[in-house]
């Protein structure tokens, strides 16, 4: 019996030894783990354009031109409903409406000011009047502010499959 014993115990001792995977080596490791939050599909910030290089992409598409194509910009306003949607800065105070593929995630409502990566489907759109006021309802402005919108507005679209994070 007492072999036995000695035998659970260093059989126990091993698979505990063996079982740890992929524990971080030092703090940095970890703290790169931490720093990054992922919606969507899984992308990393290699072979992202940047804004100015995004917005020289936008003004080469014509109407009902779209491209596939990642890029990294700041977050300007989040969805304050529920994250469904954010604008993303460009070069030139110009700002990209990104919304997310078939609604199949959300991003947090806090983000505002910080960079993210968004990987997807670049395009031009006309947003209606109805559709202008209803973003900005969802952004939280006064009743004052939904009601000056008159005019339907050429924007830059995007539908993101996969968002980073940049914490």
């Amino acid at each position: 019996m007492k072999r036995f014993n000695i035998l659970l115990v260093l059989f126990l001792t091993a698979s505990a030894a063996f079982g740890q995977e992929n524990v971080p080596q030092d703090e940095t490791e970890s703290a790169i783990q931490v720093q990054q939050a992922i919606f969507g599909t899984a992308t990393t910030e290699e072979g992202s354009l940047g804004n100015s290089e995004m917005l020289e992409r936008y003004q080469g598409l014509s109407q009902n031109d779209s491209i596939s194509v990642k890029f990294k910009g700041t977050v300007q306003e989040v969805c304050q409903a529920k994250g469904c949607w954010m604008k993303v800065a460009l070069a030139d105070g110009q700002n990209v409406m990104v919304r997310f593929k078939d609604y199949a995630f959300f991003v947090p409502k806090d983000i505002a000011g910080k960079e993210v990566v968004v990987q997807g489907l670049a395009y031009t759109d006309v947003l209606s009047v109805e559709d202008r006021r209803h973003y900005a309802k969802d952004a939280g402005k006064s009743d004052k502010e939904i009601e000056a919108i008159q005019e339907p507005q050429k924007t830059f679209g995007f539908r993101a499959d996969g968002v980073l994070v940049k914490e």
